[in-house]
């Protein structure tokens, strides 16, 4: 009886620690092309060492293998492990911004604006400007 507690006990602690955070980006995204809403990866945010939040793409679905068309560092690069995002701040209104982006689908960097969670945390939306110019990708939380 006590190991049947014991076991019930640590699969609901394993299930609560696992549990998607609704006022917090960590976790798995599914980015979605920002003109063609077609799903182009799952997107890992995580905390970085210096306590800023950054994300990587953890798997391809509809980009090519490596990143022949960038230039750069990119360049040559496999899709899956390139950082997107990396330095982002929290701001006091609950957004996280201030930091930097990659777009390897258009070889872009730009400046990641803000990052705001909405629909209770299932989805993400991603502000990102290169000069003046500002667009909004959302990604969708993955369970």
């Amino acid at each position: 009886m006590r190991n049947f507690i014991l076991v019930g006990l640590l699969a609901a602690v394993s299930f609560s620690a696992s549990a998607q955070n609704p006022t917090s980006p960590v976790g798995k995204w599914k980015t979605l092309d920002d003109k063609t809403g077609k799903a182009m990866t799952i997107t890992e945010v995580y905390e970085a060492k210096n306590g800023t939040l950054a994300a990587k793409i953890v798997e391809n679905l509809g980009l090519p293998a490596t990143c022949s068309d960038c230039s750069g560092p990119h360049k040559g690069k496999p899709m899956v492990g390139m950082v997107t995002l990396w330095n982002l701040k929290a701001n006091k209104d609950g957004t996280w911004g201030g930091g930097s982006g990659y777009k390897p689908s258009e070889d872009r960097e730009f400046k990641a604006k803000t990052v705001t969670l909405t629909d209770g945390g299932k989805k993400l939306e991603v502000k990102g400007c290169v000069s003046i110019i500002c667009r909004t990708a959302t990604w969708v939380r993955v369970n």
